[in-house]
């Protein structure tokens, strides 16, 4: 009965680690998604500060 329960256990930190790497790629990949967003939101404000509020 003890040889199950090791195996189950062993099988358990298999998935532990591939969910490990699986959910970093994810957050590396939603960091820089969302690091563009944010690069693209100042570039948009600066636009609008240095280019269209001095025609007014």
């Amino acid at each position: 009965m003890m040889e199950p329960n090791y195996k189950d256990r062993s099988v358990e930190v298999e998935r532990t680690e591939v969910h490990k790497k699986s959910d970093s790629s994810v957050v590396a990949s939603t960091f820089i998604k969302y690091a563009a967003y944010i690069v693209i939101f100042f570039g948009l404000l600066f636009f609008l500060v240095k280019y269209v509020f001095p025609m007014f």
